[in-house]
């Protein structure tokens, strides 16, 4: 699996977890172990713009994701997953601290971005959260890869809440 992080925002991120659980949840959901992914993060003035072009909604937003190849989990009968450019995942540090700060479980900065990051790959694997059955099954996979992973880890404590909306 090819997995790049950039970090454009200027913020300490703890990259090497972002990697971690991105290719955690990309293996969990059978991607292709050839298929390409980008991160990136970006402080909120960048994240605002993108928000205001691709989203036309103001004020910064915590992750975004942008499909290449339109990449889908494979279904139980498919021997081999195709392989493709998944796409750019767009995390922004600055909102992850104040919904980390906020969520009912209360935690880091570096938590959420990893939560941000399982719910980035599901989006760019067609996943979604507009409609309650849709949102249900999204954020059910997305807390289970992020326990898994954690368990994986050997981290303690409880796994972050989804604090996106």
């Amino acid at each position: 699996m090819s997995i790049d992080v950039n970090n454009e925002s200027g913020t300490e991120v703890d990259e090497q977890a972002i990697l971690d659980i991105a290719r955690y949840a990309l293996a969990r959901m059978r991607i292709h172990p050839l298929s390409e992914l980008s991160v990136i993060v970006v402080d909120a003035d960048a994240m605002e713009q993108l928000h205001i072009q691709w989203m036309d909604l103001p004020g910064p937003t915590d992750v975004m994701s942008f499909p290449m190849d339109e990449l889908r989990p494979p279904s139980k009968d498919d021997d081999e997953p195709p392989q493709g450019l998944l796409g750019d995942i767009v995390l922004c540090p600055e909102v992850a601290e104040k919904q980390g700060k906020e969520a009912e479980t209360g935690h880091t900065m570096d938590e959420e971005l990893q939560l941000l990051t399982v719910h980035g790959v599901l989006h760019l694997l067609g996943y979604d959260h507009e409609e309650p059955d849709e949102k249900a099954e999204m954020f059910g996979l997305q807390a289970a890869i992020v326990d898994g992973w954690r368990a994986e880890k050997g981290l303690t404590g409880p796994s972050p809440a989804p604090t996106v909306s």
